[in-house]
């Protein structure tokens, strides 16, 4: 069985049921049935193979949350031509990078004057309308290839933070594993109201909304990105009982009115965050307000969703809780040895979710992978009772007169301080200790060195007080709301 046929429980089984809503252009909302999505992906498929498209080419979408970029993912499921999303908000310099890389037979994008210029020269660009509208003279009949689950289903590019993306090369297995599993754990069912806010050309969005409304056959809403401006309006209207988010937008949820909050959490079944750490306070925040703890998981492009706290149990605030089913994790030391619970170390994780590998990156390959694990660069400890806790990166340690200093913790604190919204703590250089942390903050107001550092020095040992506090307008921040550390101003020394 492949993931097409996960998806024909509700393209078939549900063929008559509203399956999305999402706004025209005009303002209208129009709401499709599985059936009407199972048919305009299969009038897609047809147009795509006239055009010479076979399995295990490439084809990449440049494009925002819109139904059409659901039609072409799913024809191309159905079809093994694989699927490489470009992040809507890369310049030309990174685009052009995917684009060599990949050797896509086209790129799929809105059209406008603006996006087609970020495209290197000699490009094939297809305009999404166009394609469309094309695919109107196409039959359709069911289509179904015969695919083996190792088949590549997405090309999914690193937020390369440390260098150039790598291509993280998703399977058909990969992702029906990943949709079982959280449809399982996550209690989603056909009942369910899901409300579409995160990039789809993203995992989150993708391997984990688009990929799991497939297979339960709930009711999504697809909204073009989240709008703090209009998020009441849109949970009052569509009134879901299910929502993934990221940190930033939880954060931007805490400005609602206490009225308004209340009404949406008895609605609400579940809230999900990832993609970035969940401070502390916000999960606490957040369950006053709206009446929901809500369950923070932890996943990559290259494995999807490794570790959860429980749907039932305790939602244990500043973890991600423990692996899902199927996903085995261990934390090890630089030498490789297993650590003691308790005692920071890298994650490794493997599983059915996880990658074989990166796209045409064997150097990657050898560096990512050992004995079969994949090291996902991340620090993290483990309670004796099995609760996993994220320390931050491994490129983000922070070495200081050869103590080890790991940023979250500072941060953590950072952020229960009144009037400090964001907080990242990176370390700098110094001659006679090695490095340093320094303080990038986000606030409401002028903050006082002095109170900071006086907090610090009380709840952290002396060597974790940041050497100095920067107060920013805002931290940088991938899409799904990653801080981008490495792109903030250099601090240098009075």
């Amino acid at each position: 069985m492949q993931l097409a046929d996960l998806f024909d429980l509700s393209f078939v089984g549900r063929r008559d049921a509203v399956a999305l809503e999402h706004e025209r252009t005009d303002g209208t909302i129009e709401t499709l049935t599985f059936g009407a999505l199972d048919g305009r992906s299969n009038r897609v498929a047809r147009l795509l193979e006239r055009r010479g498209l076979r399995p295990g080419d490439r084809l990449a979408l440049h494009l925002p949350n819109r139904v059409e970029f659901i039609d072409i993912f799913v024809a191309c499921i159905k079809l093994g031509v694989v699927v490489v999303p470009i992040n809507i908000l890369y310049r030309a310099r990174e685009i052009e990078h995917i684009v060599a890389d990949a050797e896509p037979r086209a790129v799929v994008s809105s059209g406008d004057a603006t996006a087609s210029e970020l495209f290197p020269a000699g490009t094939e660009v297809w305009d999404v309308g166009e394609l469309v509208t094309a695919s109107l003279e196409e039959s359709d009949d069911r289509v179904r290839r015969a695919l083996e689950g190792d088949t590549a289903a997405a090309i999914v590019y690193t937020s390369g933070t440390t260098g150039r993306s790598k291509g993280a090369v998703l399977s058909h297995d990969n992702l029906l594993a990943n949709g079982v599993v959280l449809a399982t754990c996550w209690r989603i069912t056909s009942a369910d109201r899901y409300l579409a806010v995160l990039p789809l050309f993203h995992v989150h969005g993708l391997g984990n909304g688009v990929v799991t409304w497939l297979i339960t056959g709930c009711r999504m809403r697809l909204a073009e990105r989240f709008d703090a401006a209009r998020a009441a309006a849109l949970f009052e209207e569509f009134q879901p009982t299910l929502f993934f988010g990221v940190p930033t937008v939880y954060v931007r949820l805490l400005e609602l009115d206490a009225e308004v909050a209340a009404r949406i959490g008895r609605r609400m079944r579940l809230f999900v965050s990832g993609s970035a750490p969940l401070p502390a306070a916000t999960l606490e925040a957040f369950r006053a307000h709206f009446g929901h703890t809500i369950l923070e998981r932890y996943g990559m492009s290259e494995t999807l969703m490794n570790i959860g706290n429980p749907y039932e149990g305790e939602r244990r605030a500043g973890s991600v809780g423990f692996p899902f089913p199927g996903v085995s994790a261990r934390i090890v030391s630089a030498d490789g040895a297993a650590v003691a619970d308790g005692e920071i170390g890298e994650l490794h994780v493997r599983g059915p979710n996880v990658i074989r590998g990166y796209w045409r990156r064997p150097d990657a390959d050898v560096e990512a992978f050992v004995d079969g694990w994949f090291r996902t660069g991340d620090l993290a400890t483990r309670s004796p009772d099995g609760y996993y806790t994220l320390c931050g990166r491994r490129s983000d340690l922070i070495i200081s007169g050869g103590y080890n200093i790991y940023p979250r913790e500072i941060e953590e604190v950072l952020l229960e301080i009144d009037g400090v919204r964001e907080a990242a703590v990176v370390g700098v250089p110094d001659a006679k200790r090695g490095e340093l942390p320094v303080a990038y903050l986000v606030s409401d107001s002028e903050l006082d060195p002095a109170v900071l550092e006086a907090t610090c020095r009380r709840l952290l040992a002396s060597f974790k007080v940041p050497r100095a506090f920067v107060r920013v307008e805002g931290l940088p921040r991938t899409a799904l709301g990653k801080v981008q550390k490495h792109l903030l101003p250099v601090w240098q020394a009075p």
